[in-house]
């Protein structure tokens, strides 16, 4: 049988992150009703993998086990080249219990600093697993490649945006208005392919 989503399903959406469930809702486009793990008071399971694939797809799976509801999940982080690919699946990690980004984009500029860094290139990645409640899954990954700038510019978006200027800009994820990184981000480009695949 042909996967596919009906307009107006009610999906979970595994995340307990408010920006980040507000991003996807978004990029959701209002086709369907939403409701966050966070608010459904559903445990957040370890991320024990090691790609972001294997952690959306753990996050999904969760969800709609525990929810009996069809889940979307999103593992998603920035990963510096000059680091090795860190932070990467360990982004959310790095701003460490309080979810404080500021620390985590400290520590991003500590560390290249420490290595002597030139090269500020950087990326991020969005995968996005759907799941059904004891059924399949689908899962797709999305990138957008750019640049990191010192100090953090912008209060718009979450997480590393204000750090993170998009190949061909000059403006960071934190200062583009919301509709325009929506547009372009790793999120909307992981969602195309999901799109393509189930809809």
């Amino acid at each position: 049988m042909a996967l596919k989503l009906e307009p107006g399903t009610r999906l979970v959406v595994a995340t307990h992150n408010p920006g980040k469930a507000r991003e996807l809702a978004e990029i959701l486009e209002g086709r369907f009703t939403l409701v966050a793990a966070g608010e459904l008071g559903l445990p957040e399971p370890d991320e024990t993998e090691t790609t972001f694939v294997g952690n959306a797809l753990l996050k999904a799976r969760a969800a709609a086990e525990a929810s009996g509801l069809i889940a979307l999940a999103d593992d998603s982080g920035l990963s510096v080249t000059a680091l090795d690919g860190a932070p990467g699946i360990y982004s959310a990690r790095w701003a460490g219990p309080d979810k404080d980004f500021a620390l985590a984009m400290r520590k991003v500029g500590e560390r290249l600093e420490a290595a002597g860094a030139e090269d500020l290139s950087a990326w991020f990645t969005s995968a996005l697993a759907v799941a059904w409640p004891g059924g399949p899954a689908v899962v797709v990954e999305g990138r957008i490649d750019g640049t990191l700038t010192f100090p953090p510019r912008g209060d718009r978006g979450f997480g590393y945006d204000p750090i993170f200027i998009p190949e061909g800009l000059d403006q960071t994820f934190g200062e583009m208005e919301p509709l325009a990184k929506d547009a372009m981000s790793h999120r909307a480009r992981a969602f195309a392919k999901l799109k393509a695949a189930l809809l």
